[in-house]
């Protein structure tokens, strides 16, 4: 099993001037990308990656630094400037290159930032990669020689190659006339390309959250905040309304009555409406999927199964059983017909295209599904508490099941980010939820 230093589950992040974003480790990150990348391409001439980034002051500092490291290995870079994260996996793709380099915190406030890496198929790097990169970070800060050295040079069309993409995700013989919609880009990635997509389909377009300053990015307004979007939507009398996140991977929809859909009702949409004209092969949630979508997708006859939290493991599932829909609760949700990645734009047009093809709002498109109530506690974890192997959870959690005989699940996970025990309960009946989790709860993880 590999032990990582810097790269998690999506690159690194942190702090902005901590140990791993700063000026020097992305000096020292790209050069050991480029090392890499020309070991990789050794004998077939010059690798080229692009580099895009969000609306964050600190993209400025990284992406310089970035792409310092990059040509004294002798990489060739794109420089596309702020463009959302699914963006640059498309033009890596799209361009033939050698791998694609986003600087972006996503969802988290303008102090955070992270550098995340797609391979030349536009999908996230490999483990094997990843794990060369991170032996390379140990080796001297080198140069090749004045010969060698990458150039750089700065794409003015990327945003409108984007825009052009994803408008070609939606069906040619629909469009979006009549529809007023509130398009809120979290003052990120975005803010320069969302609104024209929607807008050049058809649609009357109210955008909000497309002002960034370098220091606004998520900070009260897109997915994060979708409240801002709910008052926007009924201030303008919209019929819609669509959130992105900081880097515009994540999705959240509100309708005209100002009701939130979340990810699992979003991929509920757009699974029942490709169900009507092709067989859905399979869908993948996580953990967090609520229990009433795993029992629409069994009533519906469609394979479902759970991975781990977190996009990239939706990903790896879909890809090992060679299914085409998945999703977070969180609204990141892929759709590989479309694109090889999480992308809220192009997520949000198959909703539209879903609710154009049936005629019928989001909520009628959704009535089928039956959501169940959730409770969810946190508890403290006690280092060193094998909560895994405690009799006393293990028997309160079978009580819980026993009770909810079939008509809800437990889920029991440790939080990857601090020390604690997520406890959560889901049930037709609100109230043996409650009960539920009070039985969980009252275990002494002692």
């Amino acid at each position: 099993m590999s032990t990582r230093k810097y790269f998690g589950t999506d690159g690194v992040r942190g702090v902005v001037g901590g140990e791993v974003i700063n000026a020097e480790f992305a000096l020292r990150l790209g050069y050991a990308v480029g090392r890499v990348l020309a070991q990789s391409v050794s004998g077939a001439g010059r690798p080229t990656v692009v580099i895009g980034k969000d609306t964050r002051i600190s993209g400025y500092m990284l992406e310089s630094a970035l792409e310092a490291g990059l040509s004294a290995a002798g990489v060739d870079v794109m420089l596309a400037g702020p463009i959302p994260t699914p963006a640059v996996a498309y033009l890596t793709r799209a361009w033939r290159l050698a791998a694609g380099i986003v600087i972006s915190a996503s969802h988290n406030p303008h102090f955070d930032n992270g550098i995340k890496f797609f391979s030349s198929s536009g999908m996230k790097l490999p483990d094997e990669t990843e794990e060369a990169i991170e032996a390379m970070l140990g080796e001297p800060l080198g140069c090749t020689d004045s010969v060698g050295l990458g150039r750089a040079r700065r794409i003015d069309d990327a945003a409108g190659r984007y825009i052009e993409f994803c408008k070609s995700t939606f069906p040619g013989e629909l469009d979006l006339l009549g529809l007023k919609i509130v398009v809120d880009a979290a003052n990120g990635a975005a803010y320069h390309i969302a609104p024209h997509v929607f807008r050049e389909l058809g649609a009357e377009v109210h955008a909000i959250g497309c002002e960034p300053n370098g220091f606004n990015i998520n900070e009260g307004v897109g997915a994060m905040h979708p409240e801002a979007l709910v008052d926007a939507v009924q201030a303008q009398g919209a019929d819609l309304g669509i959130a992105l996140d900081g880097d515009a991977d994540r999705l959240q929809v509100v309708d005209a009555q100002g009701r939130l859909y979340n990810g699992d009702e979003l991929l509920y949409a757009i699974v029942s409406d490709h169900a009507k004209t092709q067989a859905v092969q399979g869908v993948v949630g996580t953990l967090m999927t609520n229990f009433g979508f795993e029992k629409r997708m069994q009533a519906m006859g469609i394979p479902f199964e759970r991975a781990r939290v977190g996009d990239r493991y939706v990903l790896e599932a879909l890809l090992q059983h060679s299914w085409l829909y998945g999703g977070e609760s969180s609204g990141h949700l892929l759709c590989l017909d479309r694109h090889t990645t999480g992308d809220g734009i192009i997520a949000a047009l198959q909703v539209l295209a879903a609710m154009r093809r049936s005629a019928q709002d989001l909520d009628e498109l959704v009535a089928d599904l039956k959501m169940y109530p959730q409770k969810m506690v946190n508890v403290p974890l006690a280092p060193g508490v094998d909560w895994q192997s405690h009799p006393g959870l293990h028997q309160a959690r079978q009580e819980v099941e026993q009770t909810l005989a079939g008509r809800g699940r437990v889920l029991i996970r440790a939080s990857g980010t601090e020390p604690k025990l997520r406890l959560m309960v889901e049930a037709e009946d609100p109230g043996l939820a409650e009960e539920g989790v009070r039985r969980l709860v009252a275990v002494k993880l002692v």
